[in-house]
């Protein structure tokens, strides 16, 4: 007989020396609000799939665009400054 078996082990098993470091945490953390702008252009994009898109959803998708250029240029902004990137 043949078992089947899974690889869950394999892809789930982290080890203690696995985690994120304090600098990877921080990269994150200074990312985020770009990280959330995304999030937020992209559900503005999903809702518009779903509808005829009005004026006012327009102008969101558009405020969403600039948002996340925004966040974008405010980042590249910080590293090119030196501090965290």
């Amino acid at each position: 007989m043949t078992y089947i078996v899974t690889v869950q082990d394999a892809v789930t098993a982290f080890a203690d020396w696995m985690e994120p470091t304090d600098s990877e945490l921080d990269a994150i953390e200074a990312e985020m609000p770009r990280i959330l702008a995304d999030v937020e252009a992209l559900d503005v994009q999903i809702a518009l799939l779903e509808q005829a898109p009005t004026e006012l959803d327009e102008r969101r998708a558009r405020r969403g665009r600039r948002r996340v250029l925004s966040e974008r240029a405010t980042l590249a902004n910080r590293a090119s400054a030196g501090e965290a990137a």
